[in-house]
Order: structure tokens, then C-alpha cells, then sequence
């Protein structure tokens, strides 16, 4: 059997489920009267053909989560330990060899998974430590701050968690525009990525986190646009606004270009832009700084001319 049925493990799903069936096969035979016994082993050390394709990300994937791999001899010894015990429980044992650090590492960032909380001794965590797992800091710090500067302080936190997750020593080795896939990230990897983004942001993230948004920076703006709503919440409390979007939402577009209004909207939608000084040297008003009634005088103007 493997650890993978016991303590979980990312992207497994259907191999852990596997090996919990073994495990409560063994159990079940027990508890007939039958010899049965089931190890949930972790990594060896030695290369086996279900692990030859591990690359060096998995593995240090694998020690982040608190788990070493066992020396052939190590393991050889724990299984005749196994074979030698008297017969008692439920016929589940688990030869894993744990990282206790890691361990309390994982524990201190709250991402240790409950069935390994009474093995290692964590300190208290301080309020501002919660707030800033729980993204609540992370916010703060990002509210203040203009557009750029928190755009590039995200840029800096998803690379800095890509390079933990590849296990690069320095954010340096990921380029913020390179595809997640050409730095060699599969559907594990993904996973932790995601788990180790939401830790950071208290957001609730998609498990195809990086094939909806391919590299660090349209990450990070997906995240910024998550964190930092403020203007499109202002825009949905506004009744106004409202009205004026459900009734545009209700008309054709046929109905917008047979008046001659669709390229005026389009406009309008367009990228943020102060508009060029009117003839006679006149500066006309900003469209982000016009009202409702304005932005539809302006748009049946653009229909007369």
C-alpha cells in the first residue's frame, strides 16, 4: 500500500483510493480471523519503476511535505519489523520517514494536514501572522498602493511561490512572462502552487489556476483584480448603474448598430484614456470621471454627428 491512502496527497486521488482499498482489505481479514497486514510505505530512496519518472521538483515537492525517502536498508528492516509484530491492531502500519522541521514548517503556515498535528509542537500564532494566512494582510498592504506598485508586488509573491514550488533557490530563475508550463509545472505541481497561492491570499483558487492564467503576471493580476474589487463594487452599489446596465444588457445588439450607436459603445469600452483637447483648445471631460447622463449625451451626440 502507500502513505498516499493515509495522508493524502495532491493530485492522487485515484491511486490514494487504490491503496485505502488494500488497507481495509487487510483490516477486513483481520477482524474475519485471517492473516492480513498492510503497509502504507512512503518514498524509497531506491529507484523503483513506479518512481523513475520523478523528476527532481517532485521529489522536493515530496520533502516540503515532511516526508524523506528510505534507504533500501531502512526499509528492508521496518518490513521484517512488520512481519515480526504480535498480530495487534487493525493491520494498517505506515513506514514513513517524516522531516519533524518540515513538518513544523508546514504546521506554522497552517498548511499541516490534521492527521500529522499531534506530531510535532508548534508556537501560538500571533494575530497579525493569522491575518496575513488568511489574506486579510496581504489586503491591507495592497490598498495601499497604486495600481502598478501592487501589481508588481503580486508579480513578486507568485514568483517567489513558483520558485519554491520547482524548487529554484531565487524567484530570479522565473520569468514572469514564461508559461507555467514551459517552467515545467504538471497537474501536482499545479496543485501545490494553488494550495500554497490560497494560503498567501485567502482566496478560494481553482485547482486550473495556471492553465486559466498561463504565466506570473496574468496570475497575478487575476489576483490583484480578486483582492482589490473596490471599483466594481462601487459600480454594483450604485442603483444608477445598475438600471443603466440591466436595460443596455436587455437591447440587441442589432438594435445598437442600426442606430448607429455600436461603435460609440465599443468606444466607451475601450482602454482607459484622457480624451485629446476638443478644437479651439477646449479640454473635454475625462470619460472615467463622467456620470450616467453624460456618458448617454455623449453617446447620442456621436450619433447626430
Amino acid at each position: 500500500s502507500s502513505a498516499a491512502g493515509v495522508l493524502g496527497n495532491a493530485g492522487q486521488a485515484n491511486y490514494a483510493a487504490a491503496n485505502v482499498f488494500l488497507d481495509a482489505l487487510a483490516q477486513t481479514r483481520r477482524t474475519e480471523g485471517h492473516p492480513g497486514l498492510s503497509l502504507a510505505w512512503g518514498l524509497w530512496n531506491e529507484t523503483s519503476a513506479m518512481t523513475a519518472g520523478l523528476a527532481e521538483s517532485d521529489r522536493h515537492r515530496i520533502a516540503r511535505l515532511g516526508a524523506e525517502p528510505l534507504s533500501e536498508t531502512e526499509g528492508l528492516t521496518l518490513l521484517d519489523r512488520a512481519l515480526g509484530g504480535d498480530g495487534d491492531g487493525d493491520g494498517l502500519l505506515v513506514p514513513v520517514r517524516l522531516n519533524l522541521p518540515a513538518l513544523r514548517a508546514l504546521a506554522d503556515s497552517g498548511r499541516l494536514p490534521a492527521l500529522l498535528s499531534g506530531l510535532v509542537r508548534t508556537r501560538p500564532r500571533r494575530a497579525a501572522e493569522t491575518e496575513a494566512g488568511s489574506g486579510v494582510g496581504l489586503r491591507d498592504r495592497l490598498a495601499g498602493m497604486n495600481e502598478a506598485e501592487a501589481e508588481r508586488h503580486l508579480v513578486r509573491l507568485v514568483r517567489s511561490e513558483v520558485a519554491t514550488v520547482l524548487g529554484h533557490t531565487s524567484p530570479d530563475a522565473v520569468g514572469s512572462t514564461r508559461s507555467f508550463t514551459e517552467l515545467g509545472f504538471d497537474s501536482l505541481t499545479a496543485v501545490e502552487l494553488r494550495n500554497r497561492l490560497t494560503a498567501a491570499t485567502g482566496l478560494r483558487l481553482p485547482a486550473t489556476l495556471i492553465f486559466d492564467y498561463p504565466n506570473s503576471t496574468l496570475l497575478a493580476e487575476r489576483i490583484r483584480l480578486e483582492i482589490l474589487p473596490e471599483g466594481a463594487a462601487a459600480e454594483q452599489d450604485d442603483p444608477e448603474e445598475n438600471a443603466f446596465r440591466e436595460a443596455v444588457s436587455a437591447i440587441p445588439m442589432s438594435r445598437f448598430r442600426e442606430a448607429g450607436l455600436l461603435d460609440v459603445v465599443l468606444q466607451l469600452a475601450g482602454p482607459k484614456r484622457q480624451q485629446e483637447t476638443a478644437a479651439g483648445g477646449e479640454e473635454t471631460e475625462s470619460i472615467d470621471e463622467m456620470d450616467v447622463d453624460n456618458l448617454i449625451r455623449m453617446a447620442l451626440d456621436g450619433k447626430d454627428s
